[in-house]
């Protein structure tokens, strides 16, 4: 017989319930056809919580020690700042060829 932790069927409806509206707020974004830097920060911070969301409450992260959170969440973050540091020295080095050698 399995012993652990339930959780209430509520919990996951209201979490399905804050999908949903964040969900039809993306496509709004899309909707009222905001441009450029606006409508990529909307996207991005709505996709940001939905996939906390998801990770919190359906894969169980909220209840996890923080060994194992740290575990699973910090490689990708680790993943993300290389991304990000590559993609801004691969700017420079564009930006400086096009200086240097037009």
């Amino acid at each position: 017989m399995n012993t652990g932790q339930q959780h209430p069927i509520s919990l996951y409806l209201k979490v399905w319930g804050l999908l949903f509206v964040l969900s039809s707020l993306s496509y709004l974004v899309d909707y009222v056809h905001l441009q450029g830097y606006l409508r990529w920060t909307l996207i991005l911070i709505l996709m940001l919580l939905k996939a906390g969301l998801i990770v919190a409450v359906f894969m169980h992260m909220a209840w996890e020690r923080l060994a194992l959170v740290c575990a699973i969440l910090l490689p990708p973050m680790c993943l993300l700042v290389l991304v990000f540091l590559m993609a801004t020295e691969a700017n420079h080095t564009f930006l400086t060829r096009l200086l240097f050698f037009r």
